[in-house]
């Protein structure tokens, strides 16, 4: 029966999040798409490098905005538990945007927007961790990593460890490590050298 419920919400959770606004918001700026600076990547940081403090802060409150509406209507339709797979679907359509010829983003602002409602205090503890990371390291995927592991642990818990949700949880996670295979790549042969 919860199946009639959740396959909406996660396919409504996947076209909602395929809508990249970085990508959206340069073409009506008459921007160059920002897959194609820098990173190549069209988030928050990248956006931030290529078009200020302005754009990045803009394009961070969009995609957690978004996110933050799903999961509403996901706590509103579903048993808790369930609701990592919705953080799943959210990054899966940031980072595979049907509108976009799935080619996205990497999902931290989605995971972040997410925990926003369900686990509040792991996202405030884990937004001031991203700071206080970064500005050690000066490394965004580093500072990501941390930031996505307190969310996970704050998640889960919040979930009272459902194997459901710790299925979601991981599978949410392993989406965004993922993603950012080529900056770890990149990080290994810059400290080779």
């Amino acid at each position: 029966m919860i199946y009639w419920k959740l396959i909406p919400i996660l396919m409504g959770a996947y076209a909602a999040a395929s809508l990249n606004f970085a990508i959206a918001l340069f073409s009506v700026a008459g921007k160059k798409d920002p897959r194609f600076s820098f990173s190549g990547n069209p988030g928050t940081m990248n956006v931030y490098r290529q078009a200020g403090l302005f754009w990045g802060a803009l394009v961070l409150l969009l995609d957690v905005g978004r996110a933050v509406l799903i999961t509403w209507i996901g706590l509103l339709t579903l048993p808790i538990g369930y609701l990592p797979l919705v953080a799943g679907a959210l990054i899966m359509g940031n980072r595979f945007p049907f509108l976009h010829k799935f080619k996205g983003g990497k999902g931290v602002a989605n995971l972040l927007g997410f925990s926003v409602l369900i686990a509040p205090v792991a996202a405030g503890v884990a937004a001031i961790a991203w700071v206080i990371v970064y500005k050690i390291r000066k490394v965004s995927y580093i500072a990501s990593f941390v930031m996505i592991a307190i969310l996970a642990i704050g998640i889960m818990r919040r979930c009272d460890w459902q194997m459901i949700s710790i299925i979601g949880t991981i599978f949410a996670v392993g989406l965004i490590v993922h993603a950012h295979k080529q900056n770890i790549f990149e990080n290994r042969v810059a400290s080779s050298k």
